[in-house]
């Protein structure tokens, strides 16, 4: 005999349960958060670009200003500079700032910063103009920025067509992008942060009404409530009310099954007596007859105290689920059965904490441990035991047990015990009420040397809101 619990039941699979909506919305909330902030933090760049390209090339045209009212003509046609802009950079060789004046005959005017270079320009045309902005290739092949501004310089009498350009190398602009995109960078995130957190509030807030109503459905499985109350947005009010003539129908409808299935047993019963009385009316003239309908008749009546039986556990799956302790139906149980004859010899061993709850309403839990306790009595030597494991009930005897074929047949629904008075069909009938409870029934050896029937069930564990 295997040591290994045997299920008479396929146990139902478990429920897969999906990704919280909670966390669904709020994720959805946050990508949307981060991708708007993206947007803002790259519109944000291309705007800093462009005020800081705008606000360079204004500074440098007014440097090419001041060098223009600078700038003279000797008698020679060479160039000078009264006097420089006063920044470091300019005299500083490759510094990051330059200026150059160029007029057509001369040489180059430039600054000091340049050293042996010069910048590609224009060639001076006549007449002044607007500044220009250009990308210019610097001193040490860097990019700069630089603002060519056109101005007519007087020479005697006459006034000489020149240019005066001012530069600036870019890395001095990327250094400052780079500092601004340290405080952005850093700002956005902490923006995101509060941003998420807020919307997660925010989804939590919305999503009470759900909340409250999942704790109203499971106040109605308990058995605390017998409708959902009418309280909620108008959103979910309809829903609500839904649920509640959902309630109204299947409570209906499970009563009337339960009335139409035992309506139906109790009317095959007076037949099949019929049948029986028959049956043995004409056992002498025709005992091979006679005995196939007295076999065929009690076939039906089992049968009809199983349908009986689950007819009056039918509730189990209303949607209102019942639990009541197990220790006193176990108490009041064996009280019943050491009373009845040939029971005094059988000791019965009880430990049922009173914590124990099962799934169910009291009248299926007394058919269902009625019938093992009372399997257990008829095959036990001296001792039966009654006690727990985990969220079921474990009855063990020491009679002679059961063979694997056995267990198997009861798991099939087949009477296995012809020798003993009963429908012989307790077992299966407890393994019907378990299942429609949501438990299971096992059979195995037990270590007193008969058998060992376990039953169990889930019990739900409250999720958190």
């Amino acid at each position: 005999m295997a040591t290994s619990y045997r299920r008479i039941r396929h146990e139902p699979p478990h429920a897969v349960t999906g990704r919280s909506l909670r966390l669904r919305i709020g994720l959805a909330a946050a990508a949307l958060v981060a991708l708007a902030l993206g947007l803002a933090g790259i519109g944000l760049v291309v705007i800093f670009d462009r005020v800081s390209d705008a606000r360079t090339v204004e500074d440098l045209d007014r440097m090419a200003k001041f060098l223009a009212g600078q700038v003279a003509v000797a008698q020679d046609g060479t160039l000078s500079v009264a006097s420089e802009p006063p920044d470091p950079r300019l005299t500083t060789p490759y510094g990051g700032l330059y200026w150059q004046v160029d007029k057509v005959g001369t040489a180059s005017l430039r600054s000091r910063s340049l050293w042996d270079r010069t910048l590609d320009v224009p060639v001076p045309v006549a007449g002044a103009g607007p500044a220009e902005a250009r990308e210019l290739t610097g001193p040490d092949g860097g990019r700069l920025a630089a603002v060519v501004r056109r101005v007519q310089l007087v020479h005697g009498r006459t006034e000489v067509p020149a240019t005066v350009t001012v530069a600036l190398d870019r890395r001095a602009l990327a250094g400052s992008r780079a500092s601004y995109l340290g405080l952005l960078v850093p700002s956005l995130l902490a923006l995101f942060t509060v941003l998420a957190g807020a919307m997660f509030l925010f989804v939590r807030r919305a999503l009470a009404p759900l909340r409250v109503l999942r704790e109203d459905l499971r106040a109605v499985h308990d058995g605390r409530r017998t409708t959902l109350p009418r309280h909620f947005p108008e959103e979910v009010q309809p829903l609500v009310d839904d649920l509640n003539r959902l309630i109204l129908f299947q409570e209906r409808a499970l009563m009337r099954a339960r009335m139409q299935a035992g309506d139906m047993a109790h009317g095959l019963k007076t037949p099949l007596a019929v049948l029986g009385a028959l049956a043995r009316r004409v056992a002498d003239e025709r005992p091979d007859l006679s005995g196939e309908i007295e076999e065929q008749a009690l076939a039906m009546g089992r049968q009809v105290e199983r349908s009986l039986a689950r007819a009056r556990v039918a509730a189990a799956g209303d949607l209102r689920r019942r639990s009541c302790p197990v220790a006193p139906v176990v108490a009041r149980l064996v009280s019943a059965l050491r009373r009845l004859p040939g029971a005094e010899d059988v000791h019965w061993d009880v430990s049922v904490p009173p914590t124990v709850a099962y799934p169910g309403d009291e009248g299926a839990l007394t058919e269902l441990l009625g019938n093992l306790l009372d399997n257990a009595r008829k095959w036990a030597r001296r001792r039966v035991m009654v006690g727990t494991s985990g969220n079921g009930i474990v009855i063990e005897d020491d009679g002679p047990g059961m063979s694997e074929e056995a267990m198997a047949g009861v798991g099939r629904g087949r009477r296995w015990d012809e020798t003993k008075p009963g429908t012989g069909f307790g077992i299966a009938i407890s393994s019907d009420i378990a299942e429609e409870t949501g438990g299971a029934l096992t059979l195995s050896r037990s270590v007193l040397g008969g058998l060992m029937v376990v039953v169990a069930w889930d019990v739900p564990q409250p999720r958190e809101p």
